[in-house]
């Protein structure tokens, strides 16, 4: 069992401006991906364009260069590839941390492969690996998926896209555009006010011409192999249906939160405890870093505000162990 000053959890884009951090900084640290690098960007759709430009997506002032203003997917996979890379980053990639314990001064860590201790652990585990479900029958058909990647395989299939958020939208575009019959299927009465500004007239053109089917104030009640069920406001609806895409939204593993004693509010917010000043959750010596400092709102905290816990949290560890100059 070997000991590592600290463990960050997670090499996202957080995980790695703490990696960074902690290098210049001289403190011994190591990265644990349980995916490639930056998993949760990976597994995003292939044509996924950010909302953010790419200078708002910089770590460590690093230039990121895109060919657009708002990069694509493919360009933060390299640019966040090349900074893991090129500084030599120490990081774990497939090790999945299965428990995390403390006892006295020290954290045991237990991965798949292996077990350590630390003095420290920074917790920087995203949200996007666990989908809202819609609690509904069929939901586990297999013609179901919470994720969406590449429109081709919807192509001359009957497509329903549940949901109005930026994802929803633009799936249902990008399939209508590849041969899909799209329905969208939204819960309120009109599509998401976030939804990015430049793709928001686009869908509602489409939906207004009738390209894109769409029901509002529209809630899915049953998924059967050939059809999906729907209640709006007129009564029930049957609708004919080869695939569901249900991008309702994702959410962090609070269970793992809570199995490591973080303690989280009682609402149906679900914030986890910490101090802004430090990112110091209750547990002495364990950080929260980046977007599951929000709880389940995941619209609140991006790569763009959350970048600056790297620096936030290396600082207090500096100060604790008496190393921090101001």
């Amino acid at each position: 069992m070997s000991h590592i000053d600290l463990i960050i959890i997670g090499g996202g884009p957080i995980g790695i401006a703490c990696g960074l951090e902690a290098k210049k900084n001289g403190i011994d640290y190591r990265i644990i991906e349980k995916g490639p690098i930056v998993n949760s960007l990976f597994n995003y759709p292939i044509n996924m364009q950010f909302f953010s430009s790419s200078e708002k997506l910089e770590i460590d002032d690093i230039p990121f260069i895109s060919k657009e203003a708002k990069p694509k997917r493919n360009e933060a996979l390299e640019y966040y590839r090349r900074i893991v890379t090129s500084n030599d980053l120490h990081i774990n990639l497939f090790e999945k941390v299965i428990a995390v314990k403390k006892q006295e001064e020290i954290f045991y860590i237990e991965t798949d492969k292996e077990r350590y201790t630390a003095s420290f652990i920074v917790v920087a585990t995203g949200f996007y690996d666990i989908p809202n479900t819609m609690d509904v029958p069929g939901e586990s058909l297999s013609k179901v998926s919470h994720y969406y990647k590449d429109p081709h395989f919807y192509a001359k299939q009957k497509l329903a896209v549940v949901g109005a958020s930026n994802s929803a939208v633009d799936a249902a575009l990008e399939c209508y555009r590849k041969g899909a019959e799209v329905t969208m299927i939204v819960r309120g009465p009109e599509i998401g006010k976030r939804v990015k500004y430049w793709v928001r007239p686009d869908i509602l053109n489409r939906i207004e011409e009738g390209s894109i089917k769409v029901f509002y104030n529209a809630c899915v009640t049953e998924i059967v192999s050939d059809k999906i069920k729907i209640t709006v406001p007129e009564g029930d609806i049957s609708i004919e249906n080869d695939y569901v895409l249900a991008l309702t939204g994702y959410k962090p593993n609070f269970e793992f939160l809570q199995k490591i004693g973080i303690q989280l509010s009682d609402d149906h917010k679900l914030y986890p405890q910490y101090e802004e000043k430090s990112m110091e959750t209750n547990i002495k010596n364990l950080y929260l870093a980046g977007v599951i400092c929000g709880g389940m709102d995941t619209h609140v905290w991006f790569i763009e505000n959350s970048r600056i816990h790297a620096k936030t949290i290396i600082q207090d560890i500096l100060l604790k162990q008496g190393l921090f100059k101001k």
